[in-house]
């Protein structure tokens, strides 16, 4: 009898965690809806925005985000010189997974070799050609695997506090649980249902120290669609697979000749520089490096202008500009 009152009480739990996460989800959604188009590749809606006009540049954004980390005043500062794309990524803003990948039964993650794989054939699709492709974070090795899947048609790379070589040590637990089947399951539905808020503001300004977050980004961001059960997933599942694939992008690096502009803060402890930037320089032909003393992980806002310099580096020495 005690048996049979405790499953009727776990599932009347999880019957109640899943309802709060739909009803956070729909709320999220409504709140935050597509600012862009959609193009199908392979029966993969990929959400994209075009802004500006002059020579292609591609924007990637990082972890646990979506494009609009580049639309609070950063994209508009470009699109006088550039036409700017930007892309949701796998999983996350409003670009879904690619058949197969997703579900806590499924728990496939989109490889940096998959995700610019898609991206590229949403590219060609809306005409463009030749770009410069920057990203941002986890953004950045995506970008890294775009170059080295066309080369020859990829005008340069900008790499913007990105992740771009091997780490030592382990990730957070909570990649660990959050990209398992049984975290998925279990886990994700009860932070996409219970996730309280001073948490969320805390999260962001850990991922701004030294700076500060701009006031309003969380709500610009969106958050609550970082927070829907397949996003947490996805985003878990390509994090915490993500390294191996790096070892082996590594080894390419010596053939990518295009050029490479990274900028990266001494001071970020997420995309630590000295693991990343510094090690890249030493492996790619071309490559040149901006250290911003004291900066953290997000230039893109606490440091704009060095982040459009690096833009503008970039298509000189592509011969754009």
């Amino acid at each position: 009898m005690k048996l049979i009152l405790f499953l009727a009480a776990f599932i009347g739990l999880m019957v109640l965690i899943q309802w709060r996460a739909s009803a956070h989800e729909a709320r999220a959604e409504a709140q935050n809806p597509p600012a862009g188009e959609f193009v199908e590749v392979e029966g993969t809606r990929v959400h994209y925005r075009v802004m500006g006009s002059g020579p292609d540049l591609i924007l990637l954004h990082g972890a646990s985000g979506n494009m609009e980390d580049f639309t609070m005043g950063f994209a508009d500062r470009l699109k006088d010189r550039y036409r700017v794309i930007l892309f949701d990524r796998p999983g996350l803003g409003w670009t879904e997974r690619p058949e197969g990948h997703g579900g806590f039964w499924r728990n496939r993650e989109e490889t940096p070799k998959d995700q610019a794989a898609l991206l590229q054939k949403a590219a060609d699709v809306i005409g463009v050609k030749n770009p410069i492709v920057l990203g941002h974070s986890f953004g950045g090795i995506v970008a890294l695997a775009w170059g080295l899947a066309r080369p020859e048609q990829t005008a340069a790379v900008v790499l913007v506090s990105a992740v771009a070589e091997p780490w030592p040590g382990e990730l957070g637990w909570t990649y660990t649980v959050n990209g398992s089947l049984l975290g998925g399951a279990l886990f994700v539905p009860m932070i996409t249902a219970f996730v309280p808020e001073p948490y969320i503001i805390d999260s962001i300004e850990s991922v701004f120290e030294p700076q500060t977050a701009p006031e309003g980004y969380a709500e610009h961001l969106g958050v609550g669609l970082t927070l829907r059960r397949h996003s947490l997933r996805a985003n878990a599942q390509q994090v915490n697979a993500l390294r191996p694939h790096v070892v082996e992008m590594k080894k390419q690096y010596g053939g990518l000749t295009l050029p490479i502009e990274a900028v990266h803060g001494d001071a970020d402890t997420i995309v630590p520089l000295n693991v990343h930037a510094r090690v890249l320089m030493e492996d790619v032909p071309n490559g040149a490096l901006k250290v911003l003393p004291g900066e953290g992980h997000m230039p893109q806002h606490t440091a704009p202008e060095e982040v459009i310099a690096a833009i503008d580096r970039a298509a000189a020495r592509a011969g754009l500009r």
